[in-house]
């Protein structure tokens, strides 16, 4: 009868173990996979936001035009993300993230002919080398970070999620 007892301690103590050990390993996971929830859901606001008008300087929580900063500050902060108001103080949040390691909703940060060699502008990555941001018109838009303008004034990328 000692045996069976011996057996059956043994064979709870594997499974205690092989449950802690999997549901330590669904928790390690569950933050990377909320992130990129999060950042989908940020990306599906922003996109609604299409064509919505530029105008420099437009108030926090304005959706009828916004900023590069304001756009961000917007949709990141419905999903419980704040963020300061202007592009170069959003580049000093979160942590550093390498332009070859950019993920879905990190934030892209770039220099304008306004601000010379300092952050002037803030976008979202998207994947693809593209990003969402506003700036001139039509506004609210796509863009890539790899051609044109954005290319050669890209300067850091911030992950906040």
């Amino acid at each position: 009868m000692s045996s069976k007892r011996t057996f059956a301690r043994v064979a709870v103590s594997v499974c205690l173990s092989a449950a802690i050990g999997f549901a330590s390993f669904a928790w390690r996971q569950a933050p990377e996979a909320s992130a990129a929830t999060k950042a989908d859901k940020i990306i599906s606001l922003g996109s609604k936001y299409l064509g919505v008008k530029y105008r420099f300087g437009a108030p926090s929580g304005s959706t009828s035009a916004f900023d590069c900063s304001s756009f961000t500050q917007y949709i990141y902060g419905k999903y419980g993300i704040k963020l300061p108001r202007v592009s170069s103080t959003q580049a000093t949040k979160g942590y550093k993230v390498a332009k070859s390691n950019l993920k879905r909703g990190d934030l892209v940060f770039f220099t304008t002919a306004r601000t010379g060699k300092k952050i002037g502008h803030v976008g979202v990555y998207v994947g693809n080398n593209r990003m969402l941001h506003t700036y001139g018109a039509p506004g609210v838009m796509y863009s890539s970070i790899n051609s044109g303008y954005w290319k050669s004034h890209y300067v850091t990328a911030r992950r906040v999620l």
